[in-house]
């Protein structure tokens, strides 16, 4: 079998054993299980279709990754796709579930790290999932509970990823206000195709839970009892899709500030270069009416008072005259 993590807990959290002869007795006994598999492979297809009788579509879908956030009921058998974030690099990882009455399953192609945060939790002592005991007369859903960590693990995940994007973005502003560049650009553009595609992740996912929520969709064996815990992730989720649409104006903002400021300086280099044109204009015309061969003015404009006065003198008045106008008007 690929490199499957069998985590066979029951009720107590006590592990019972990492084979198949151990899945199949806990579910025979009607333990509570949770088997995690990363990169299932032939072999843990096999597992699947063997042991827990699944649906031949939902078996295709294990082994097709890059899926939309979704929701499928299979009987007996709920089939969910959800994600999560993990790593400094704000990778998103993608996690199949199944759920039963008499099961959770988990499968992902790449290591998750809130899976195994989880994992360990539930290994130390006292660490594991607390027995179905009655709450309010009705046993606990104790699977739902289950699902719920599970589940809630990934969705907080986002949390963090998205706070240091807050902080990356504060930064990139303060960037921009000092000196844009077009480092920054790019930066702005890898921002907003990052947060781009966590929105497109975020909201069908969000809606998944919003059609349980709403009893559009429900889990099996689901009971009023274990309302409140679909209630809790969806709200999770909507904080999320609230601060994904946050930092998407943000985005906006820093994009629509960078353009302003870029433009304003562009408007103040086009100033002063029209200022030096201007001054230099005169100047062009009054040495090329000087310039000029006529016999008159080459025979009566020939000495050296003439020279500084007409030929330096105009030139020297015009630049500072339009200087001074200039600085009046504020253009310089």
């Amino acid at each position: 079998m690929g490199q499957v993590n069998l985590h066979l807990l029951a009720t107590d959290g006590t592990v019972a054993g990492t084979d198949r002869l151990a899945i199949e007795h806990l579910l025979r006994d009607d333990k509570l299980l949770w088997l995690d598999i990363q990169d299932a492979g032939k072999d843990g297809v096999a597992l699947l279709r063997d042991v827990f009788d699944l649906h031949p579509l939902a078996l295709e879908d294990v082994e097709e990754f890059g899926q939309r956030p979704k929701i499928e009921d299979f009987g007996d058998v709920s089939y969910q796709v959800a994600y999560g974030a993990q790593g400094a690099g704000k990778a998103l990882v993608e996690v199949h579930f199944f759920y039963s009455e008499h099961y959770v399953i988990t499968v992902r192609r790449e290591p998750c790290l809130m899976l195994d945060q989880l994992r360990d939790t539930f290994g130390r002592p006292g660490g594991g999932l607390p027995g179905p005991s009655l709450t309010g007369g009705q046993p606990r859903p104790i699977r739902l509970i289950l699902l719920h960590h599970v589940m809630d693990s990934l969705i907080d995940s986002f949390f963090p990823a998205l706070s240091d994007f807050d902080d990356e973005i504060d930064d990139l502003q303060q960037q921009i206000f000092a000196k844009p560049s077009d480092e920054q650009l790019s930066q702005l553009f890898a921002m907003q195709k990052w947060l781009v595609g966590l929105r497109k992740l975020v909201t069908p996912q969000r809606d998944s839970l919003a059609s349980l929520v709403a009893g559009v969709s429900s889990l099996p064996g689901m009971t009023p009892e274990g309302e409140p815990y679909l209630r809790d992730l969806y709200d999770h989720l909507i904080r999320i899709s609230d601060l994904v649409d946050s930092y998407r104006d943000l985005l906006s903002n820093a994009m629509d500030a960078y353009l302003s400021i870029v433009s304003n300086r562009l408007n103040e280099v086009m100033k002063q270069l029209t200022v030096i044109a201007t001054i230099f204009l005169p100047l062009s015309f009054l040495t090329g009416f000087f310039g000029q061969n006529f016999g008159w003015m080459v025979n009566r404009l020939g000495a050296l008072p003439t020279f500084l006065l007409l030929g330096i003198g105009t030139e020297v008045l015009a630049a500072a005259g339009l200087f001074i106008l200039f600085r009046r008007r504020g253009w310089s």
